[in-house]
């Protein structure tokens, strides 16, 4: 027993080692044979947990069965893993009620298979975790949004259809969006997951603590839920609105939400910017009696920021985030586009959070002090794994390509990556090496059976994060996140921050959503393939012919996969 970010199982007698990491809302499960290889009729693994305090273990259920194109998600025909176990060494898992406090108890038995078709088990191996809301608790926070509108747990949910009646079908429509489903007051909080929950909460706070002073900075800004609060704050607020491009219009949702605000806070409280290209942040900066906190991260304030892109935001908690967010504010307000970069904001500052190693620096940067190279040389530096999911990386020429393209090459570092379209240079990969980086873009509306078709969640960007972890499983494990891009517009024209934190749990939350992105449009690639081949996907059967291999035989043979096994594991 253990309320530690990682934990394993202690059961000696199982063949197999088991190994818990925590994330957001969601942990990952990594088992790994301890001696050999497993033997041929080895079936997969059924998983199933016990909730705090709970006194059942429910099995997970898989989507996939021994029988090709059977379903396994209506309500008439479950799979749980006790009879179609996961064929995978590791699983992410994402707990009903994971906001519980207290252990998570999950038990992991492998499955047998005869010539017969009967299934048989052996000794299992159990372990506990705590999910617990907040990363650090009453310092930071790490919450992701769920980024599962093209999925098939959206349509088990909510329909293929459910989108148009869930979301507004332009952005400049978004402030007067009202969604027409019934479950819409069920879908939104889904679809928002924990990202969505946090920052409503942070301003629902600052509302409530009549002496709380709050500034804002927002790129995109049509999602009510967050006018109608900054709204409520009325001269307690100031707000800097981004201006370029789509938003600059009278029309725009932005330029309504201005208005607003305008009404409420002041005239002199809200400033229209887009420094030398973008005014890109997303921040929002509480400073009260009652409670001092941040937000920042890749979160924009909208429809699609919190219901269809996955996104990432970050909770700081405390004074020492507070005077720094809130100096920055202050530079963004006062300083001339091209004067930004002379101030202190621009350079690394400590962020002051007690037993967490953060900083941040926020753009543009003045070419002395520009950042991108030298965040470059770090991802370069990897020596364990890399992973990242980066949107916009496909027009990102330049160090940050370079270096990822170089990891990606070097057969001792573990890389997996996703951005949000084809990404030229990343799609040539050595024999038996590191995968080519997965992107929504490349997928379709065609799916096999038993999966129904999917949303796509409109047009533009769907995989939004910016952030790359680099050797989690290290004492130096550090993670880059933030609004910033990994570009050069990033670094020396836009309004952005970008923090660096070197702490092993962080990392290891990011390292979960990075793995679970990835295998989920992976997957949906590997669905399309069959799709063509026509060859439903389905669990495989142990080897009964000759020439028949076990499912796992790439898992022992490829050296991706090896890396893969072995890394989560350990």
């Amino acid at each position: 027993m253990s309320d530690g970010f990682e934990v394993t199982g202690t059961n000696d007698a199982a063949l197999f080692s088991l190994k818990l990491h925590r994330g957001e809302g969601m942990l990952l499960l990594a088992m790994n044979w301890k001696s050999g290889t497993p033997p041929d009729d080895f079936a997969g693994f059924a998983i199933e947990y016990q909730e705090p305090g709970g006194g059942q273990f429910f099995a997970l259920n898989n989507r996939l069965s021994f029988t090709p194109g059977t379903s396994s998600v209506h309500p008439s025909q479950q799979n749980p893993t006790l009879t179609c176990p996961i064929q995978k060494f590791r699983w992410v898992h994402f707990p009903r009620n994971a906001e519980l406090p207290g252990l998570f108890t999950y038990r992991v038995t492998p499955v047998f298979m005869d010539s017969a078709d009967q299934l048989s088990y052996g000794e299992p191996q159990q372990a506990s975790l705590e999910l617990r809301r907040e990363t650090y608790p009453g310092a930071l926070n790490v919450a992701f949004t769920r980024g599962f509108v093209s999925s098939q747990a959206f349509v088990d949910r909510y329909g293929a259809a459910a989108v148009a009646t869930l979301l507004p079908a332009k952005a400049k429509d978004g402030l007067g969006f009202v969604p027409s489903n019934p479950k819409a007051g069920e879908a939104l909080p889904w679809m928002g997951f924990e990202a969505r929950s946090a920052i409503l909460e942070v301003l629902d706070q600052a509302i409530a603590d009549p002496g709380a002073q709050v500034r804002a900075i927002a790129y995109d800004l049509n999602e009510p839920a967050i006018v109608t609060r900054l709204q409520q704050l009325q001269g307690r607020l100031k707000v800097i609105i981004d201006d370029s491009g789509d938003h600059k219009p009278s029309t725009s949702a932005e330029s309504k939400a201005a208005d607003l605000l305008r009404a409420s806070a002041g005239q002199d409280s809200v400033l229209r910017q887009h420094m030398l290209n973008l005014q890109h942040d997303k921040i929002i900066v509480v400073d009260g009696p009652a409670g001092q906190h941040v937000v920042c991260g890749s979160t924009n304030f909208s429809w699609r920021g919190f219901y269809v892109q996955n996104n990432n935001a970050m909770v700081l908690h405390g004074p020492g985030p507070v005077a720094v967010f809130s100096r920055a504010f202050d530079n963004f307000w006062s300083a001339a586009p091209g004067a930004f970069g002379d101030t202190a904001s621009a350079v690394w500052q400590p962020l002051g959070i007690s037993d967490v190693d953060a900083q941040v620096a926020f753009s543009p940067h003045a070419p002395a002090n520009a950042l991108l190279g030298a965040v470059a040389t770090d991802l370069g530096a990897a020596t364990s794994s890399l992973l990242y999911s980066l949107a916009f990386l496909y027009q990102t020429d330049g160090p940050i390509k370079d270096a990822i393209i170089k990891v990606t090459a070097d057969p001792a570092v573990f890389v997996y990556g996703i951005s949000d379209r084809r990404v030229g240079g990343l799609d040539l990969q050595t024999p038996g090496g590191n995968p080519a980086a997965v992107y929504p873009s490349q997928l379709s509306g065609d799916v096999p059976p038993p999966f129904s078709k999917e949303p796509t969640g409109g047009g533009g960007i769907r995989m939004h994060h910016k952030f790359a972890v680099i050797d989690f499983n290290l004492p130096t494990a550090r993670v880059y996140l933030g609004s910033y891009n990994f570009s050069s517009a990033a670094d020396v024209q836009n309004g952005e921050n970008l923090l660096l934190v070197r702490d092993r749990r962080i990392a290891v939350s990011y390292m979960v959503e990075a793995l679970r992105i990835f295998d989920h449009y992976q997957f949906r690639v590997l669905d399309q393939a069959a799709a063509k081949a026509k060859r439903p996907l389905a669990l495989a059967r142990p080897p009964r012919n000759p020439g028949d291999v076990p499912w796992w035989q790439e898992d022992y043979t490829d050296p991706r996969k090896i890396r893969d096994r072995e890394l989560f594991s350990a």
